[in-house]
């Protein structure tokens, strides 16, 4: 038995010693050292042998399977640092070959629009505000002069939160104004920019989301003819000099008089295209002096104080800016579309 157990300490080095892998040693290991390995099954001879020799062969087996453990460990160690010697040359970098160019991302036309329109009305001493996009009735409607029975309060055009009514995602970014003149006071001038939401059908011009910008002058003396010249102003510096504008008679509850102003289609020039389904003009904004109405319900006198308001919608500045005739290209989101930008 002590050769049996000698002729396997030797067979098991050697196998170890040539082996490449460490999934060759895991075959060496239980060949040899597993419960049906070669030792295991000489050590199962041992009770046909006397009681003299059974402690010699159990010290001398010890022997055995310690020897090949330390060699299993010792190759081990050799195969894991050939590998990753192997590893390393394989994953070697030439730092002198040019790196990959990361594209690089850049603003959206309609953001990029919406700054050059900050810096414009800052540079006319605005202000810029803020606020919810989840908005109560009271500021959305009715301290705007909107009447109970308005179209624009109906289900249909708006989407309420509550069953009552009286929460809303906002569907103009009016009740910005109302809330800076209740804070900040008059004289202001300012716009809102942000989302708003209405229950309009998806088309080239018409999103049920969209970003809207509103504006807001209330001091002494103001007149409609401040009115016209700013807007007037505005539009040029974002379109050109040349561009043409017309303003119409309209109804908003929250000013009077109103009006809607429209910008020279971009598109066919006044001729009459789908984008401006014919008609040559496309609708920008609505506007009018501030309703005496909605002064009194911030607490501005208007015996003392007159103002205007005005807001237009952000998709459309960008669609005549860029020449973009379908507004759905904005939001979808193709590269192939932005990417021209």
């Amino acid at each position: 038995m002590k050769e049996q157990l000698e002729a396997i300490r030797k067979k098991a080095i050697e196998a170890i010693g040539g082996a490449e892998a460490a999934a060759d040693l895991e075959s060496l290991r239980v060949k040899y050292l597993g419960k049906k390995g070669e030792l295991t099954a000489v050590l199962k001879q041992m009770g046909g042998l006397s009681a003299e020799l059974r402690p010699v062969i159990g010290q001398l087996a010890n022997e055995v399977r310690a020897s090949v453990e330390k060699a299993i460990e010792a190759q081990s160690a050799i195969v894991s640092e050939r590998a990753l010697a192997a590893r390393l040359e394989a994953e070697t970098l030439d730092v002198t070959i040019p790196g990959k160019k990361v594209p690089q991302g850049h603003k959206h036309p309609m953001y990029a629009v919406l700054d050059d329109i900050k810096e414009i009305f800052i540079g006319m001493g605005f202000e810029i505000f803020d606020g919810p996009e989840i908005e109560r009735a009271e500021y959305n409607f009715t301290k705007l002069n909107a009447p109970e029975d308005h179209p624009s309060r109906d289900w249909t055009d708006t989407f309420y939160l509550t069953e009552d009514s009286s929460v809303l995602l906002r569907s103009q970014t009016s009740p910005v104004q109302i809330r800076a003149m209740e804070t900040h006071g008059v004289p202001i001038r300012m716009i809102s920019p942000g989302r708003v939401y209405r229950k309009d059908e998806v088309d080239a011009t018409h999103s049920p989301m969209f970003h809207q910008i509103e504006g807001l002058v209330v001091d002494k003396g103001i007149t409609m003819a401040d009115l016209k010249g700013t807007l007037n102003t505005i539009i040029r510096e974002i379109y050109g000099p040349e561009t043409k504008t017309r303003f119409r008679p309209h109804h908003f509850p929250f000013t009077e008089p109103s009006c809607e102003m429209d910008i020279q289609c971009h598109k066919c020039g006044g001729v009459g295209c789908p984008t401006c389904k014919g008609e040559g003009w496309i609708e920008l904004l609505g506007a009018g002096m501030v309703h005496p109405k909605v002064l009194r319900n911030c607490g501005v006198d208007p015996e003392e104080y007159s103002g205007f308001a005005f807001g237009f919608g952000l998709e459309r500045l960008a669609l005549g800016q860029y020449k973009i005739s379908d507004m759905r290209l904005i939001f979808e989101n193709d590269i192939r579309f932005l990417e021209q930008f």
